[in-house]
């Protein structure tokens, strides 16, 4: 059974930075892309960075220049460095994994990030 495991959600001020970890267990493969998604309320989820085997990463522009995706992918583990964070920015962000060629993604149960004003 696959798990993905977020962690270091929180509250931080208008301009702060937090650090995100995802990290997958339960599996005995490498997984092949590793994504981070966020969720606002009455908002739909959307794709924040999402990095690939090889290190190919790839931003939204709402967040290119002040989130940094990294991690080493073959361990299953990725991170999300978030700075000059702004109020926008609040949502439930979720990890998600999945191989070349397959059109399911794996989640993680989300880690909340609030960004005051």
């Amino acid at each position: 059974q696959v798990q993905l495991v977020e962690s270091g959600g929180g509250l931080v001020q208008a301009g702060g930075s937090l650090r995100l970890s995802c990290a997958a267990s339960g599996i005995s493969f490498s997984f092949n892309i590793m994504s981070w998604y966020r969720q606002a309320p009455g908002k739909q989820r959307e794709v924040v960075a999402t990095i690939t085997t090889g290190g190919y990463t790839q931003y939204s522009d709402f967040v290119r220049g002040r989130f940094t995706i990294s991690g080493d992918i073959g361990k299953n583990t990725i991170y999300l460095q978030m700075n000059d964070l702004k109020p926008e920015d609040t949502a439930v962000y979720y990890c998600a994994a999945t191989l070349f060629g397959r059109d399911r993604y794996d989640w993680g149960q989300g880690t909340q990030v609030t960004v005051s004003s």
